[in-house]
Parts: C-alpha cells; sequence; structure tokens
C-alpha cells in the first residue's frame, strides 16, 4: 500500500526494474524503460490485461506496475467520492513514488484518458503511450446519454445508477465526477504529446466508439501516432490476439536507453 498525507492509500503491485538490463550493439549497458498499467472505470489491477501484461515484462525482465485508484479494488476511499482529477493524482503519486527513469504508460479505457493526462504533466519520463480503447473526455459522453430525467435526478440528489454490462451492480454516477471530469476535457483543441503513441481499438465497442481513438490521434502533437482497428474487437480487448497486438505494442515502444 502506498500511504500518502493526503488522500486514501493505493494499493499496488510492482515488479522491480533491477533486472531489465539487454547488450546494446556495442556491448554496453543498456535499460528497458518500465510499464505502467492504468485501469478503466470501475475496473481494478487484477484483470486479465493487467496480469497478462505483467507476465509478458516479467519474462523480458522489464519492470512493471500496476495498481488501483481510489475507491477502486483494493485501495482505500469511496468509489462514488471519485473525481478525474483525484484518479489523475493518484497516477501522479505513484509514478513519482513507485518508478525511476522512462516509463512506458498503458491506459484501458478511462485508463486512457488518465495516461494522455499524466503524459502532459511527466513529459520528460514517458516513454511513449499505448491506449486500449482509450476514452478521454467519457464524462461528457455520459452526460449526453442522459435522458433529461436521469440529468435531473443527478442534479437533485448527487447521484444517478447506471446500468454495468460488466457487473450485476450498476454504476454509481456522482454528480461531481461529471463537473469536475470538465476540468479536464482534452478533445477540444490540441494534446500537447510529443513522444510516440499507440492506439488499439475494436470496431465492435459497444461502450466506447473507435472513432475517439482516431479523434486523438487527430489532436496529438506527435507525429509518431497510429491507431490499429480491429474489426471484431470488443471493449475490453483482452482475447489472445488483442492481448498479443498490446504485447507487440509494447515491444515496439521500448527502446533501450543507455545506465
Amino acid at each position: 500500500m502506498l500511504t500518502r498525507p493526503q488522500g486514501p492509500a493505493i494499493a499496488y503491485h510492482l515488479l522491480p526494474a533491477a533486472g531489465e538490463e539487454m547488450q546494446g550493439r556495442a556491448g554496453e549497458r543498456r535499460n528497458l524503460p518500465g510499464v505502467i498499467f492504468l485501469t478503466g472505470f470501475a475496473s481494478n489491477m487484477a484483470g486479465t490485461k493487467a496480469m497478462a501484461l505483467e507476465q509478458f515484462c516479467r519474462e523480458r525482465r522489464q519492470g512493471f506496475l500496476r495498481f488501483d485508484y481510489s475507491g477502486h479494488g483494493a485501495s482505500g476511499g469511496a468509489f462514488r467520492d471519485g473525481t478525474i482529477g483525484g484518479w489523475l493524482q493518484d497516477a501522479i503519486d505513484v509514478f513519482d513514488r513507485l518508478t525511476m527513469g522512462p516509463q512506458i504508460l498503458v491506459g484501458s479505457s478511462m485508463g486512457g484518458w488518465i495516461m494522455l493526462l499524466l503524459a502532459l504533466r511527466r513529459r520528460e519520463r514517458v516513454a511513449g503511450l499505448i491506449g486500449l480503447a482509450s476514452a478521454p473526455d467519457f464524462t461528457e459522453d455520459i452526460w449526453r446519454g442522459f435522458s433529461k430525467v436521469q440529468r435531473e435526478e443527478l442534479i437533485a440528489r448527487g447521484t444517478v445508477e447506471r446500468p454495468s454490462a460488466y457487473s450485476d451492480s450498476p454504476y454509481v454516477i456522482a454528480r461531481a465526477l461529471i463537473e469536475e471530469g470538465r476540468q479536464h476535457l482534452l478533445l477540444g483543441g490540441a494534446i500537447e504529446i510529443d513522444c510516440p503513441v499507440r492506439l488499439l481499438h475494436g470496431m465492435a465497442d459497444p461502450d466506447v466508439p473507435y472513432e475517439k481513438s482516431l479523434r486523438i490521434v487527430e489532436k496529438l502533437r506527435s507525429d509518431d501516432a497510429t491507431v490499429t482497428l480491429i474489426k471484431d474487437g470488443d471493449h475490453r480487448l483482452s482475447r489472445p490476439q488483442d492481448l498479443q497486438r498490446l504485447f507487440d505494442a509494447v515491444g515496439e515502444l521500448s527502446v533501450a536507453t543507455g545506465a
């Protein structure tokens, strides 16, 4: 657990970077960047993609970090109290306190939004970004999708329930999540990120349209940015073939640096 002076304790699992060496062409010592996995909304660090990526990094002797946002999984705090800014601060804290050197950020769904926000704030240490069904600005998508009755309920009561396709329990959407999220919107202007970016998105995603990844690439300042569309891919992108695409992207962006 990562304890903090302010904010709930954050649960994490760190695969140490001590063994991430490889030989360069001239025989010099080289180091692979670490990998940080950023989970989705109401997800946790024990999901299929996070665990598979950890094993991939273990086999490559590459550092890997997964964690739960506050109100998620084994971390402290209440889910309904969470906001995009609060979860971004969780990511900043684990990035600053648990990792060293260059890092590749891998963001799934909401994690793709957090990934972009974190890269803007720690650009000097971010070696690359990999998004899986990335969902920046999704709080506005939720708001636009609400009926008039749901909007009135959210304003009056402060929360509204929304069915989940991934759980028997509905999501509890808080008014603070929507309102605070407007401070972190990205798709209305340029996204001033220059590192390599690889986005994977299923065209059969029922939750986040694949066009969102196309919009991200349009807004990115980086020219080294690609989108891979998977025609039969769903939102999870956790099938063996989807995981292999993820592994390939991590391998591509894992450019060794001198020790």
